[in-house]
């Protein structure tokens, strides 16, 4: 059979440049996967009033630093994995960065942001430094209104909201039947000149007792959510574990370990059909280390309560992955993945016709971790960010744009996927070799700008 011809446009000598060094995540267990197993974000994000007065001051704009300048992390102990970014460091690819820094700048020192361009200079790719990269994502999740006249009372709101969160759902349950003891006293103390010189005893009800098993028992469900906290302990722990900024014995590391703990506590309470699944740490990650290095100090200090919100926000548009009752169903997982085969049935039949025929490779072995993680454990930290640019910025959502960038990865390794057999195939996407994100993310661009006769 005739093999059909590789698209000029894929072989372009554009995209010939010396691939990356060899990424150290590669040398992990291949068989690295999570158990995504239940769904569904609640609405969490209304808001509460504030106490706190507002300033009438202008919110910040991010600063542009000098353009010969790299801005380095706040942190001096921090690794920062965004500076070591080899595809990205030619000349001509400085100055575009620069030009679409200005824009971008430009862009968010409007009145009222302008939407439509911000999604079109983000889906490019936001440059590193300034601060940009923090603002844009909250603006693209919806955290942050259009109108920049209302970011701090907005802040403030959700600000306030998280810190209420976290005095209800943190708090162990001595410290919550210590004070109702406390209110109860008053209550006996104050009723005592109405008595008849009788000491009352202060009653344990069902609820506050540690052996109740009564459903509405604080006792009782604290153990039951210590399963689940020991569980999250464990993953956030595992997170990134190659980066200072996670898993360093510094006292910021821990403290930022902390505040990764606290978001999913928080939103597994919140949301008791959802949960926690392993592999949220994953997804959350990315969130608060942009939004903790913002150069912005308010910005950095609030970076868990924000990060909690924009955490919400950003599951809500593929929270149906995380529910196994919906695994099956139109909208669960293995739908999504059926959609990646179509797709990549539709630009290249060979290609997936020797994966899934001949080798019978399932695309559930490689593409449920690609998909439920959002291709954060894929690629090393820093391209990871570039493709959560243009993930964020598709107005629709992340799916579509994330099963073109899926297909894509496919595509460019289609030479040694067709001289594979299923062991050598599943190892390579299991794997994925390191790869330039730009070609990668030009050629998921094509897939949605081209019919697929003219792609192959």
């Amino acid at each position: 059979m005739m093999k059909k011809r590789v698209p000029d446009w894929l072989n372009s000598s554009l995209w010939s440049s010396t691939p990356p060094p060899e990424d150290d995540r590669l040398n992990r267990d291949a068989s690295k996967s999570t158990t995504t197993t239940t769904a569904a974000t609640s609405s969490t994000s209304k808001s509460t009033p504030s106490s706190a007065a507002e300033s009438p001051v202008e919110p910040p704009v991010p600063v542009s630093p000098p353009a010969a300048v790299r801005r380095e992390p706040p942190k001096p102990e921090i690794r920062d994995p965004l500076s070591n970014n080899d595809n990205r460091s030619s000349a001509s690819s400085s100055a575009e960065e620069i030009s679409r820094q200005s824009q971008l700048l430009q862009e968010l020192s409007k009145k009222v942001v302008n939407m439509g361009e911000l999604r079109r200079l983000a889906s490019q790719g936001i440059p590193d430094g300034a601060g940009i990269r923090s603002t844009v994502w909250k603006l693209l999740l919806g955290y942050l209104p259009i109108d920049r006249g209302l970011w701090s009372s907005e802040l403030s709101k959700k600000r306030s909201q998280y810190k209420h969160f976290k005095e209800e759902l943190l708090m162990n349950p001595s410290e919550i039947t210590r004070r109702l003891d406390q209110s109860a006293s008053l209550e006996n103390e104050k009723s005592k000149s109405e008595c008849s010189g009788l000491l009352s005893r202060l009653e344990i009800t069902e609820g506050e007792h540690p052996l109740s098993l009564g459903k509405t028992s604080i006792w009782n469900q604290f153990f039951q959510d210590t399963e689940i906290i020991e569980q999250i302990d464990r993953d956030v722990k595992r997170t990134h574990p190659d980066m200072n900024f996670f898993s360093a014995d510094s006292e910021f590391a821990k403290s930022n370990q902390e505040a990764l703990k606290n978001i999913l506590i928080i939103f597994a309470k919140l949301n008791p059909g959802i949960r926690y699944v392993q592999g949220m740490n994953e997804i959350l990650a990315p969130l608060f280390y942009i939004f903790k290095n913002d150069p912005n100090e308010e910005y950095a200090t609030f970076a868990e309560a924000d990060t909690f919100f924009c955490f919400v926000e950003l599951l809500s548009g593929f929270r149906d992955h995380f529910c196994q009752k919906l695994d099956n169903s139109v909208v669960g997982i293995r739908s999504t993945i059926t959609k990646l085969s179509q797709l990549l049935k539709e630009h290249d039949e060979e290609l997936w016709r020797h994966l899934e025929v001949t080798t019978k490779v399932n695309p559930q072995f490689y593409a449920f971790r690609w998909i439920t993680l959002l291709l954060s454990q894929e690629f090393n930290f820093a391209d990871s960010l570039l493709i959560w640019d243009t993930l964020l910025s598709d107005p629709e959502g992340p799916q579509e744009t994330l099963l073109r960038i899926c297909c894509a990865m496919l595509i460019l390794v289609r030479r040694r996927l067709l001289a594979g057999d299923f062991t050598s195939n599943l190892k390579l996407l299991q794997n994925y070799p390191p790869t330039n994100i730009s070609h990668l993310l030009y050629v998921a661009n094509k897939l949605c700008t081209q019919p697929a006769r003219q792609i192959l």
